[in-house]
C-alpha cells in the first residue's frame, strides 16, 4: 500500500506498479485486470491516471517462472543425424513454452526424444519457429556447433524455407513481392504490423491455384520475422485464410487457424557441407480445406 504524492501524480498505475515491483509492465496490467490493484478502495484499471492523495493497494505475484521438460508426444521427424534433425511440425503445436503455453510444445517432445538440446533452454536447438497454427517443416540443432552455424546461415539468408498457403481473395498479380517493415502493432501486443520503425522484411509469392474467392500461393521467404506473411499478405488486402488475429474464422476450415504450411527447406549440412533439400506435404486438415474451396 502507498499514498501517491505530487511526485507521483498524473501517471498511469500500471506504469507506477511497473517501477515499483521490477515486474514487466504486461505482467502488471495483467494482474490488475484480474483485480490486482485497488485505488481509494475501488478496483483500478491499468489507465488509471493516479492523483495526489490516492491510497493504493495491490498484490501482484511474480511472474511465473517458466521451466521446460521433456513429454512423450507424437514427432513426424523427417531427417535425423549426430548433429541435427528435421521435424514436420502439426499445426496447433506451439513451438517452445512460453507464458500461456508452458508444455505440450515442440522444444518439450524434442527432449524427450533427444534427452539434451544446445541453447537457451526453452528454445532448446531451434534455430527458428513456426508459429503454432503453422504446420510443416524445421531444423533443429543437437550440438553447439551446429546451433551455432545454422543460426549464421539463417541470418545471412542462406536457409531456403517455402510455404504454401491460402488467402482470402484473388490477387491481382500472379506473382509479386512485399517489402515491408515488420514491427509490434502499437494497437494490439498480440499483433504485429507493417511500421517504419519495424525490421525489414520480404516476402515473395506466386500462384499456385485459384479457388472459390480464394487463391493457394506459394511464399519464399528473404527474412523470418513473426507473423511475416500473415502480415503482409493482411496488408496487400488478401488476408490467410482463417487466420483468427488478420482476418476471420471460417468455419468451412479444417484447421485450427490459419492455412499456411511450410512445405519446402533446404540448407547446408554444418558438418558435411552436403546440400540437405526436404519438403512435407501439407497436413490432412489444411488438404480437405482446399478441397472444400475448389471451384
Amino acid at each position: 500500500m502507498f499514498t501517491v504524492d505530487q511526485d507521483g501524480a498524473g501517471g498511469r498505475i500500471d506504469v507506477e506498479l511497473t517501477r515499483r515491483t521490477g515486474f514487466s509492465r504486461s505482467h502488471v496490467a495483467a494482474a490488475m485486470r484480474a483485480g490486482g490493484a485497488a485505488v481509494n478502495g475501488e478496483v483500478a484499471k491499468p489507465s488509471r491516471i493516479l492523483e495526489p492523495g490516492d491510497e493504493v493497494t495491490y498484490t501482484i505475484d511474480p511472474p511465473r517462472v517458466l521451466e521446460v521438460y521433456p513429454q512423450e508426444l507424437p514427432l513426424d521427424i523427417v531427417f535425423e543425424d549426430e548433429t541435427l534433425l528435421v521435424v514436420n511440425k502439426a499445426a496447433g503445436m506451439v513451438t517452445h513454452p512460453a507464458h500461456g503455453a508452458v508444455d505440450n510444445t515442440l522444444v518439450n517432445a524434442l527432449l524427450a526424444h533427444t534427452g539434451m538440446l544446445p541453447g537457451e533452454p526453452l528454445r532448446g536447438g531451434l534455430v527458428h519457429r513456426l508459429d503454432r497454427d503453422t504446420s510443416g517443416l524445421l531444423v533443429v540443432a543437437k550440438t553447439e556447433a551446429a546451433l551455432t552455424t545454422l543460426g549464421r546461415a539463417m541470418q545471412k539468408r542462406y536457409i531456403e524455407r517455402e510455404y504454401r498457403g491460402i488467402v482470402v481473395g484473388h490477387p491481382r498479380e500472379y506473382e509479386g513481392t512485399i517489402r515491408g517493415a515488420i514491427g509490434r502493432d502499437s494497437h494490439n501486443r498480440l499483433k504485429y504490423a507493417i511500421r517504419s520503425d519495424g525490421k525489414p522484411s520480404v516476402t515473395h509469392f506466386t500462384l499456385r491455384k485459384k479457388l472459390v474467392d480464394t487463391t493457394e500461393l506459394t511464399f519464399r521467404l528473404e527474412t523470418g520475422r513473426t507473423h511475416q506473411i500473415r502480415v503482409h499478405m493482411a496488408a496487400l488486402g488478401y488476408p490467410i485464410y482463417n487466420d483468427p488475429i488478420y482476418g476471420k474464422l471460417d468455419p468451412r476450415a479444417s484447421l485450427p487457424g490459419q492455412a499456411l504450411h511450410a512445405w519446402h527447406l533446404a540448407f547446408k549440412h554444418p558438418v558435411t557441407k552436403e546440400r540437405l533439400a526436404f519438403q512435407a506435404d501439407p497436413p490432412p486438415g489444411y488438404l480437405a480445406t482446399l478441397e472444400a474451396l475448389e471451384p
